[in-house]
Formats: structure tokens, C-alpha cells, sequence
């Protein structure tokens, strides 16, 4: 008996996240104006409503049979959304960054250097730029809060001794007058686009326009193992010019991506439920040695937190140096023990 409850719970189980699923993926990717795909999507719902009740309460044969033709109709159409560079995009995901690497010297074209001033007030700038990486100094992870305290965007800056920082953030790419949505991330909704931007353009917008709170937490790091990351985000950026992605809340996300890239320098590094729950990545961090370890995790955070210098820099101040005020420096190891 119980053996046949269990049975028809998972069968139940099965049917709800179909349809479910069915009517999700119609709702988001059915071409179209709206109300076709609220049509679709509708209309699917009732089908499988009724394939459901026919199984249930008569039990006909052609009912499970219809059902997985359904289904199957549903996943090729699927496989048929496929992701794309030419879309009319928002602003400030318009281009994509590429680069060349030359020995040690990195050209990245299309860094972002917008100066905010609200979120549809800016003044627009792209900018060729070119970094040296025998003079990579330090790299920090800058996450910015936004819903909560274990959801977090995060961001990897490099820096140089000659004070210059570098940004790269995984983001989605939304086109114009396009919203977030975090449900939309998992139904091919939004491409992914890797942004290289300025500390006071990428930062600043979230902490003194978008109103989140950020924070600052310097990785100890090897030199070369900086390097081999950095490489590994102009690689990464050079493939999504030709290759476009989706992003997926889950398994394409801001830090997914760059765990995978980590991956490529330590092999050892676990996974863990933090890289999705973001806002506690610290506490990774800590645990896998990238956060200098005589200071707790608490202790990194009221020292890291940038929200309120970020807010109080002006035009004049060089903001890199005024949001790292207070802020303990990485211990860097050359021989990486113990370090990410």
C-alpha cells in the first residue's frame, strides 16, 4: 500500500513540473506579441489539465501516450530557442568586450566607463584600453546586495600597482526596456554578457543610483594564479562575441562562471550551495583559504563594506582609492598554499 501511494506521488510529482514547465517555457519563449504567448500558454495549460484527468479517472491508453508527444513536441521546439548577439539591446550591455593578449600585454576593446548619474541619465562611453599583467597587484571580490542577505551580485576586480582596477561581471544582457526576472532566468529569457568595466562606472551605479550595498573583500591570491584568471575572462570574452549564451539562474550565472574559470587554477576547489546563495560567499571564501584568515568573517565585512564611501566620492576623487579606505590588504602567496 504504501509502496503504491509512494508510486503515484512521484507520478503526480512528475505530471505537476511538466506542465508546469510547459507552461512556463510558453509563456516566456512563444513568439509573438503577449497575449499569444498568455494564448499558448493558456491553452497548453487546459491540454494538460485534461490529459491529467483522463489518466487519473479512465485511465485510457492513449492518455500517457499523448502526453509524452506533447512533451516531446514541447523539447525540440525548445531546442530551437537559441541565444543571439543581434537583438536591440539596453544601453549599457550594447557591446562586448574582446581582447588580444601579446606576451603580457592584454588590449581589451569596449571597457564600459558610463558616469551615472541615474539609471536612465548617463553619459555613454566605451573605451579600448590596455593592461600589463606582470603588473597585476591584487584581485578582490566586490559583492553587491540587492535582495536580501543571501543574494548578492558578484564581481572580480584586478588591480595594478599604477592604481588602475579592472572589473569583470557576468551579467545578463537585456534588450530594451527589458526587466530582470529571476523565473525568466531559467527559461532562456535573458543572453549572458560579460562586461569589463570601471570601478567608478560598474560600482558606483549599484551603490549610489541602484541603492545596493557593496562590498569589498581583497583575495589572496598567487600572481600567477591572477594572471591565468584574467586571461581566462578575455578568453571567455572573446568566445561570447561568436558564441552567445544564455544565462540561467542556476547554472549560468555571476558566479558559476567564474567557479568554473577558478577551476581551471585549482582543480580542488569544492562546490558548494554559497555559490548560489551569493550573499554568503565570504564564508567560502574563508573556508577555502581565499580570505586571510586573521580576521573573521564578520570582521571582513564591517571593514569591506563600500556603500557609504562609494556614495560620498565626487567627481574629483579618484574612487578606487577612496572605496578601498580602511581596507586591509591580501596576503598574497607565491606559492599559492592555502590561497585560491
Amino acid at each position: 500500500m504504501l509502496a503504491r501511494v509512494l508510486v503515484g506521488a512521484a507520478v503526480g510529482l512528475v505530471l505537476f513540473v511538466s506542465g508546469t514547465w510547459g507552461t512556463l517555457a510558453l509563456s516566456y519563449q512563444l513568439p509573438g506579441p503577449s497575449y499569444v504567448r498568455i494564448v499558448g500558454a493558456g491553452a497548453w495549460s487546459v491540454a494538460w489539465l485534461g490529459l491529467c484527468a483522463a489518466l487519473v479517472v479512465w485511465r485510457p491508453w492513449w492518455a500517457p501516450v499523448a502526453m509524452l508527444i506533447a512533451l516531446s513536441a514541447l523539447g525540440l521546439w525548445w531546442t530551437t530557442v537559441r541565444p543571439s548577439n543581434d537583438r536591440v539591446w539596453a544601453d549599457d550591455v550594447s557591446r562586448l568586450v574582446s581582447g588580444t593578449i601579446d606576451g603580457s600585454r592584454v588590449t581589451l576593446h569596449n571597457v564600459r566607463h558610463f558616469d551615472w548619474r541615474g539609471d536612465d541619465d548617463y553619459d555613454a562611453r566605451w573605451e579600448t584600453r590596455q593592461y600589463d599583467l606582470d603588473h597585476l597587484a591584487g584581485v578582490d571580490a566586490i559583492l553587491s546586495y540587492w535582495s536580501g542577505e543571501a543574494i548578492a551580485h558578484a564581481m572580480l576586480s584586478f588591480g595594478f600597482d599604477d592604481g588602475r582596477h579592472l572589473v569583470f561581471s557576468v551579467e545578463i544582457r537585456r534588450e530594451r526596456g527589458e526587466a530582470f526576472s529571476e523565473v525568466g532566468g531559467f527559461f532562456k529569457q535573458f543572453e549572458l554578457i560579460l562586461l569589463a568595466a570601471d570601478e567608478r562606472d560598474i560600482v558606483r551605479v549599484r551603490t549610489n543610483v541602484r541603492g545596493e550595498d557593496d562590498y569589498l573583500f581583497p583575495l589572496r591570491m598567487p600572481r600567477e594564479a591572477m594572471r591565468s584568471l584574467f586571461v581566462s575572462y578575455v578568453e571567455a570574452a572573446n568566445r561570447m562575441t561568436h558564441e552567445p549564451r544564455f544565462y540561467n539562474t542556476v547554472t549560468s550565472n555571476c558566479t558559476t562562471i567564474v567557479y568554473r574559470m577558478a577551476r581551471r587554477i585549482d582543480s580542488g576547489l569544492p562546490l558548494d550551495p554559497r555559490l548560489l546563495l551569493t550573499g554568503y560567499l565570504p564564508e567560502y571564501f574563508m573556508d577555502v583559504g581565499a580570505l586571510d584568515p586573521r580576521l573573521g568573517v564578520e570582521t571582513w565585512r564591517r571593514l569591506g563594506r563600500i556603500t557609504d564611501r562609494a556614495r560620498a566620492t565626487t567627481a574629483k576623487d579618484d574612487f578606487s582609492s577612496a572605496i578601498r579606505v580602511g581596507v586591509p590588504s591580501a596576503q598574497s602567496s607565491s606559492s599559492g598554499a592555502d590561497t585560491l
